[in-house]
């Protein structure tokens, strides 16, 4: 009987486990025709209102390099699918973005009592009464598909993914966050 797992299978669920890791959710337009778009432009940022002021974490600030790289995510994105940027184009993307921290607390108990009576046990602070925190932060992009002569919106993609604290690994997990959201949206048709 052979029991060893293969190359191919190893690395297949690996792929599916790291997909996994993005919360992914879209809603469509039911008079949208996206099978007609074949070219799309990224909406400038929009300016913050002055009452709310300016922010220091703000993920949306323009010269915020990671503004800067979620906007080339998207261009890179929808190329990707077969789109073509346009100055003047079938649709245009808005996007957001926004973090925030997050704890998760787990308590381990399976249902019976840990400590019987008659058990001296390894002492206090160890067993199903004591819990996990770990602190973590979570991101949400929002990408919005807009015609851009009524705009109406057409299509709104979300996605909610950790996020690391490392720059290099922020980016990856941006770029995969991206990928998954606009995998849910269709491929440019080819032809005229």
């Amino acid at each position: 009987m052979k029991t060893g797992v293969s190359l191919a299978a190893t690395a297949a669920i690996l792929a599916l486990a790291a997909c996994a890791s993005v919360d992914v959710r879209t809603v469509t337009s039911p008079d949208a025709n996206l099978g007609a778009l074949r070219t799309f432009n990224v909406m400038p940022n929009p300016e913050r209102p002055p009452q709310f002021g300016p922010s220091a974490n703000d993920p949306m600030l323009v010269n915020s390099i990671s503004n800067r790289a979620l906007r080339a995510d998207l261009v890179k994105g929808f190329e990707n699918r077969g789109y073509a940027l346009a100055d003047n184009p079938d649709f245009a993307v808005a996007y957001y973005a926004s973090t925030k921290q997050q704890l998760d607390v787990t308590y381990w108990d399976y249902g019976y009592p840990f400590y019987p009576r008659w058990w001296g046990g390894w002492g206090p602070g160890w067993g199903p009464s004591d819990s996990t925190v770990t602190r973590y932060t979570q991101g949400t992009v929002i990408v919005d598909v807009i015609n851009p002569k009524t705009k109406e919106l057409l299509w709104r993609g979300s996605g909610v993914a950790t996020i690391a604290d490392d720059e290099g690994q922020y980016e990856q997990d941006l770029w995969k966050t991206v990928t998954a959201i606009l995998d849910k949206f269709p491929q440019a048709r080819r032809g005229s």
